[in-house]
């Protein structure tokens, strides 16, 4: 199990961004977080990394204290020293006990080894930024907008990658603003707005969570957009 008890964290005095945020998962499951810009996503997976230190509340995983060493951080934006190959990039990061094939792995996403990275296109930086999540093997995977940027038969591997990684016990945290990136993968959904989940959708409730933020979306544009644009008829 997978549990964070009223955790509160934000970017200094005044700044609070999560406000009392509570959530027990299973571990070996998907779990997917959506929500509008400001919703404290990526401050979230952040806190749980360690990057910020909660002010309040508790993370554990596995009835311990979670531990930055039993986490895989993808990170929404992704940084590449100059003039490196993707082979050497992918050498910074040690392989788990299975081992790492890094050269099949790097064929089947259609990467250049001996290129360097600022050859790489977006998609093809998101997909070495991947392998590199990969690779050190961790039971807990934290994925920051992996689908951004792939095409979509990259989008369509990762998701046969994350459904296998599920099946070997592997626990999954992602975020993305594509909805359908997420209900075609997770076995969960939680909705976070104003710094706490909201609401969380088992899989046989997506399509009340896909109404619902239509719902959202169209009290909250649709006046301007038919202002903007009219009907012409």
């Amino acid at each position: 199990m997978f549990t964070i008890e009223n955790l509160h964290a934000g970017y200094g005095t005044g700044k609070e961004v999560l406000k009392g945020l509570s959530l027990s998962m299973e571990t070996g499951t998907i779990q997917g977080f959506v929500g509008l810009n400001g919703a404290g996503k990526t401050t979230f997976l952040n806190t749980l990394y360690q990057f910020i230190r909660p002010s309040e509340g508790r993370i554990s995983y596995r009835n311990a204290p979670l531990r930055r060493t039993d986490i895989s951080y993808l990170e929404a934006t992704n940084y590449f020293y100059p003039y490196m190959t993707g082979r050497e990039y992918l050498r910074f990061f040690p392989a788990g006990e299975a081992g790492f094939d890094t050269e099949s792995w790097m064929q089947l996403f259609a990467l250049p080894p001996d290129e360097i990275t600022e050859t790489y296109s977006t998609g093809m930086k998101k997909k070495l930024a991947l392998l590199a999540a990969l690779k050190p093997d961790k039971p807990l995977l934290i994925l920051d907008e992996p689908f951004n940027g792939l095409d979509i038969e990259s989008v369509h591997l990762l998701s046969m990658i994350l459904d296998q990684l599920r099946t070997r016990k592997k626990t999954l945290l992602i975020t993305s603003h594509l909805y359908e990136s997420l209900s075609g993968c997770c076995d969960y959904i939680h909705y976070l707005s104003g710094g706490v989940i909201a609401r969380s959708y088992p899989a046989g409730e997506f399509s009340v969570l896909r109404g619902e933020l239509q719902g959202m979306m169209e009290e909250r544009f649709g006046h301007s957009v038919n202002e903007l644009l009219p009907d012409a008829r």
